[in-house]
């Protein structure tokens, strides 16, 4: 059974968040530490701040959906404290 992951990266360049979602945590953080993506590649070093686990892609797009609205953002700053 596959699994998939929400995941909220943080640049230790500058503090910005990213939010994605994969099957494959491991690879994808580092391929945005290879600078493979090209919306994280200015930003890099990048670290793992957050994660949940779903069980179907639709469950994790739908939260990845929701990290990046407002409320979303309202959350992450809450569950984030530096």
């Amino acid at each position: 059974m596959n699994k998939f992951f929400v995941y909220v990266l943080k640049s230790e360049k500058d503090g910005r968040l990213y939010k994605g979602f994969t099957n494959n945590l491991d690879r994808r953080l580092l391929e945005h530490n290879k600078g493979q993506n090209r919306s994280t590649k200015g930003y890099l070093p990048w670290k793992l701040v957050h994660k949940e686990e779903f069980a179907t892609l639709a469950e994790a797009r739908n939260r990845e959906k929701f990290l990046k609205t407002g409320q979303g953002r309202d959350y992450l700053r809450k569950i984030l404290v530096p």
